[in-house]
Protein backbone atom coordinates (compact mmCIF):
# COMPACT_ATOMS: atom_id res chain seq x y z
CA UNK A 1 0.00 0.00 0.00
CA UNK A 2 1.67 3.27 -1.42
CA UNK A 3 0.92 6.61 0.50
CA UNK A 4 1.68 10.06 -0.25
CA UNK A 5 3.43 12.22 2.65
CA UNK A 6 1.87 15.22 2.68
CA UNK A 7 -1.55 14.23 3.96
CA UNK A 8 -1.88 12.57 7.22
CA UNK A 9 -2.56 8.94 6.52
CA UNK A 10 -5.03 7.61 9.84
CA UNK A 11 -6.01 3.94 8.18
CA UNK A 12 -7.16 3.43 12.30
CA UNK A 13 -9.95 5.29 11.63
CA UNK A 14 -12.60 2.61 10.98
CA UNK A 15 -14.26 4.63 7.85
CA UNK A 16 -11.31 4.53 5.63
CA UNK A 17 -10.80 1.91 3.36
CA UNK A 18 -9.58 -1.47 4.54
CA UNK A 19 -6.57 -3.28 2.19
CA UNK A 20 -6.99 -4.52 -0.74
CA UNK A 21 -8.69 -8.44 -1.02
CA UNK A 22 -6.01 -11.14 -1.51
CA UNK A 23 -4.04 -10.71 -4.27
CA UNK A 24 -5.20 -6.73 -5.27
CA UNK A 25 -3.49 -4.22 -5.74
CA UNK A 26 -3.82 -1.93 -2.55
CA UNK A 27 -3.15 1.41 -4.84
CA UNK A 28 -2.45 4.38 -3.26
CA UNK A 29 -4.72 5.27 -0.13
CA UNK A 30 -4.60 8.64 1.15
CA UNK A 31 -6.33 9.97 4.21
CA UNK A 32 -6.65 13.55 5.65
CA UNK A 33 -7.67 14.32 9.30
CA UNK A 34 -8.81 17.96 9.34
CA UNK A 35 -8.18 18.50 12.80
CA UNK A 36 -4.48 18.41 12.14
CA UNK A 37 -4.92 20.84 9.06
CA UNK A 38 -6.31 21.79 6.17
CA UNK A 39 -3.93 19.82 4.36
CA UNK A 40 -3.61 20.96 1.17
CA UNK A 41 -7.38 21.45 0.76
CA UNK A 42 -9.18 24.71 -0.56
CA UNK A 43 -12.89 25.91 -0.54
CA UNK A 44 -14.51 27.92 -2.84
CA UNK A 45 -18.03 28.47 -4.03
CA UNK A 46 -20.12 28.55 -7.17
CA UNK A 47 -23.52 29.01 -8.99
CA UNK A 48 -24.04 32.33 -7.58
CA UNK A 49 -24.11 36.04 -9.20
CA UNK A 50 -20.69 38.21 -8.92
CA UNK A 51 -19.85 40.29 -6.69
CA UNK A 52 -22.51 39.09 -4.45
CA UNK A 53 -20.27 37.08 -1.59
CA UNK A 54 -21.87 38.86 1.05
CA UNK A 55 -25.34 38.25 0.11
CA UNK A 56 -24.96 34.77 0.16
CA UNK A 57 -22.59 34.77 3.38
CA UNK A 58 -20.18 32.82 1.46
CA UNK A 59 -17.25 31.46 4.54
CA UNK A 60 -15.22 28.52 5.03
CA UNK A 61 -12.33 28.10 7.60
CA UNK A 62 -10.44 25.64 9.98
CA UNK A 63 -12.68 25.82 13.24
CA UNK A 64 -14.05 24.02 15.80
CA UNK A 65 -16.10 21.72 15.82
CA UNK A 66 -19.87 22.31 17.36
CA UNK A 67 -21.74 21.18 20.04
CA UNK A 68 -22.88 18.42 20.76
CA UNK A 69 -19.52 17.37 18.85
CA UNK A 70 -16.37 16.83 20.15
CA UNK A 71 -15.10 20.40 20.76
CA UNK A 72 -11.45 19.87 21.12
CA UNK A 73 -11.72 18.73 17.56
CA UNK A 74 -11.34 20.99 14.36
CA UNK A 75 -13.24 20.84 10.71
CA UNK A 76 -12.89 22.37 7.65
CA UNK A 77 -16.32 24.70 7.99
CA UNK A 78 -18.11 25.78 4.76
CA UNK A 79 -21.09 27.88 4.94
CA UNK A 80 -23.27 29.96 2.59
CA UNK A 81 -27.02 30.64 2.01
CA UNK A 82 -28.54 29.25 -0.94
CA UNK A 83 -30.12 32.64 -2.75
CA UNK A 84 -30.27 31.11 -6.18
CA UNK A 85 -31.74 27.46 -5.53
CA UNK A 86 -28.67 25.79 -6.79
CA UNK A 87 -25.59 26.64 -4.95
CA UNK A 88 -22.12 24.76 -4.88
CA UNK A 89 -19.94 25.23 -1.88
CA UNK A 90 -16.92 22.98 -2.58
CA UNK A 91 -13.20 21.77 -1.73
CA UNK A 92 -10.62 20.54 -3.30
CA UNK A 93 -6.91 18.89 -3.29
CA UNK A 94 -4.29 18.20 -5.72
CA UNK A 95 -2.58 14.28 -5.39
CA UNK A 96 0.87 13.89 -6.98
CA UNK A 97 2.69 11.44 -7.55
CA UNK A 98 1.22 9.22 -9.54
CA UNK A 99 2.34 6.94 -12.74
CA UNK A 100 1.51 9.91 -15.82
CA UNK A 101 -1.17 9.21 -17.56
CA UNK A 102 -2.36 6.52 -16.31
CA UNK A 103 -5.76 5.36 -15.87
CA UNK A 104 -6.79 4.90 -12.11
CA UNK A 105 -10.25 3.43 -10.72
CA UNK A 106 -10.48 5.43 -7.66
CA UNK A 107 -12.97 5.37 -4.19
CA UNK A 108 -13.71 8.36 -2.05
CA UNK A 109 -15.31 8.07 1.69
CA UNK A 110 -16.02 11.65 3.47
CA UNK A 111 -17.01 12.12 7.32
CA UNK A 112 -18.65 15.54 7.63
CA UNK A 113 -21.08 16.94 10.26
CA UNK A 114 -24.31 18.11 9.62
CA UNK A 115 -27.16 19.98 11.27
CA UNK A 116 -29.69 19.80 9.20
CA UNK A 117 -32.86 17.27 10.10
CA UNK A 118 -34.30 14.66 8.09
CA UNK A 119 -37.59 14.44 7.08
CA UNK A 120 -38.68 17.65 6.31
CA UNK A 121 -41.31 18.65 3.19
CA UNK A 122 -40.37 21.16 0.68
CA UNK A 123 -37.16 22.13 0.02
CA UNK A 124 -35.75 20.85 2.65
CA UNK A 125 -32.28 21.64 4.35
CA UNK A 126 -30.78 17.65 3.93
CA UNK A 127 -32.33 15.79 1.56
CA UNK A 128 -32.47 18.69 -0.91
CA UNK A 129 -28.76 19.62 -0.38
CA UNK A 130 -26.79 16.93 -2.05
CA UNK A 131 -22.99 15.67 -1.74
CA UNK A 132 -21.19 14.98 -4.70
CA UNK A 133 -17.39 13.80 -5.44
CA UNK A 134 -15.05 13.33 -7.89
CA UNK A 135 -11.88 12.87 -9.67
CA UNK A 136 -10.49 15.04 -12.68
CA UNK A 137 -7.37 15.81 -14.56
CA UNK A 138 -7.74 19.22 -14.58
CA UNK A 139 -8.24 21.76 -11.88
CA UNK A 140 -11.61 22.29 -10.75
CA UNK A 141 -12.25 25.92 -10.51
CA UNK A 142 -15.23 28.70 -11.00
CA UNK A 143 -15.82 30.41 -14.01
CA UNK A 144 -17.51 33.79 -14.79
CA UNK A 145 -20.07 32.89 -17.26
CA UNK A 146 -20.55 36.40 -18.92
CA UNK A 147 -24.13 35.65 -20.47
CA UNK A 148 -25.89 35.12 -16.80
CA UNK A 149 -23.23 36.97 -14.53
CA UNK A 150 -23.07 33.75 -12.58
CA UNK A 151 -20.03 31.75 -11.40
CA UNK A 152 -19.96 28.24 -12.81
CA UNK A 153 -17.74 25.42 -12.54
CA UNK A 154 -15.36 24.20 -15.51
CA UNK A 155 -16.31 20.80 -14.75
CA UNK A 156 -19.27 18.65 -15.42
CA UNK A 157 -21.35 18.29 -11.62
CA UNK A 158 -24.60 18.71 -13.16
CA UNK A 159 -27.05 20.51 -11.06
CA UNK A 160 -28.91 19.51 -7.72
CA UNK A 161 -29.67 15.88 -7.35
CA UNK A 162 -28.21 15.10 -10.80
CA UNK A 163 -24.76 13.72 -11.21
CA UNK A 164 -22.47 15.11 -14.15
CA UNK A 165 -19.55 13.50 -15.95
CA UNK A 166 -16.80 14.73 -13.55
CA UNK A 167 -18.96 14.83 -9.93
CA UNK A 168 -21.64 12.07 -8.91
CA UNK A 169 -23.96 12.29 -6.16
CA UNK A 170 -22.79 10.40 -3.35
CA UNK A 171 -25.96 11.04 -1.08
CA UNK A 172 -27.49 14.32 0.87
CA UNK A 173 -26.60 16.06 4.38
CA UNK A 174 -30.06 14.86 6.32
CA UNK A 175 -28.75 13.96 9.75
CA UNK A 176 -30.61 10.90 10.21
CA UNK A 177 -33.21 13.32 13.23
CA UNK A 178 -35.65 15.62 13.36
CA UNK A 179 -33.78 18.03 15.44
CA UNK A 180 -31.01 20.51 13.82
CA UNK A 181 -28.07 19.06 15.74
CA UNK A 182 -24.96 18.63 14.65
CA UNK A 183 -23.92 14.60 13.99
CA UNK A 184 -21.04 13.39 11.86
CA UNK A 185 -22.25 11.54 8.59
CA UNK A 186 -20.08 9.25 6.66
CA UNK A 187 -20.98 9.05 2.79
CA UNK A 188 -19.47 7.35 -0.21
CA UNK A 189 -16.76 4.07 0.02
CA UNK A 190 -16.09 1.19 -1.92
CA UNK A 191 -19.96 1.16 -3.48
CA UNK A 192 -19.22 4.32 -5.49
CA UNK A 193 -16.47 3.59 -8.21
CA UNK A 194 -14.59 6.09 -9.87
CA UNK A 195 -12.82 6.52 -12.62
CA UNK A 196 -10.17 8.84 -13.85
CA UNK A 197 -6.78 9.69 -15.59
CA UNK A 198 -3.62 10.85 -14.15
CA UNK A 199 -1.68 14.02 -16.42
CA UNK A 200 1.74 13.79 -17.52
CA UNK A 201 3.11 15.11 -14.01
CA UNK A 202 1.52 12.45 -12.52
CA UNK A 203 -1.45 14.38 -10.86
CA UNK A 204 -5.23 14.09 -10.74
CA UNK A 205 -7.61 16.51 -8.65
CA UNK A 206 -10.53 15.78 -6.30
CA UNK A 207 -13.42 17.63 -5.35
CA UNK A 208 -15.89 17.21 -2.49
CA UNK A 209 -19.07 19.53 -2.13
CA UNK A 210 -22.44 20.30 -1.74
CA UNK A 211 -25.30 21.32 -4.50
CA UNK A 212 -27.77 23.12 -2.91
CA UNK A 213 -31.70 22.88 -3.76
CA UNK A 214 -32.44 24.45 -0.27
CA UNK A 215 -33.44 28.13 -0.24
CA UNK A 216 -31.48 29.11 2.92
CA UNK A 217 -28.15 28.90 5.07
CA UNK A 218 -26.12 25.46 5.04
CA UNK A 219 -23.27 25.01 7.36
CA UNK A 220 -20.88 22.20 7.33
CA UNK A 221 -18.06 20.94 8.96
CA UNK A 222 -16.05 18.34 6.88
CA UNK A 223 -14.15 16.31 9.17
CA UNK A 224 -12.34 13.66 7.44
CA UNK A 225 -11.83 12.64 3.90
CA UNK A 226 -10.28 9.50 2.48
CA UNK A 227 -9.18 8.60 -1.32
CA UNK A 228 -7.88 5.59 -2.93
CA UNK A 229 -6.65 5.12 -6.11
CA UNK A 230 -6.24 1.73 -8.00
CA UNK A 231 -3.88 1.65 -11.26
CA UNK A 232 -5.57 -0.29 -13.98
Amino acid sequence: MRTITRLTVLLAFPFFFSCSKDGEDAGTIITTDFNDSLGGWTADFADYPAANEATYELQSGHEQLPAPLNQSQRGFRLSGNNHSDDLFMFIKSKISGLEANKTYKAFIEVQFASNAPSGTAGGAPGESVFLKAGFTTIEPVKELEEATGYYRMNIDKSNQGNSGADLKVIGNIANGKTAAEYTLLELGGESNVFTVQSNEAGEVWVTVGTDSGFEGATTLYYRMIGVRLVPQ
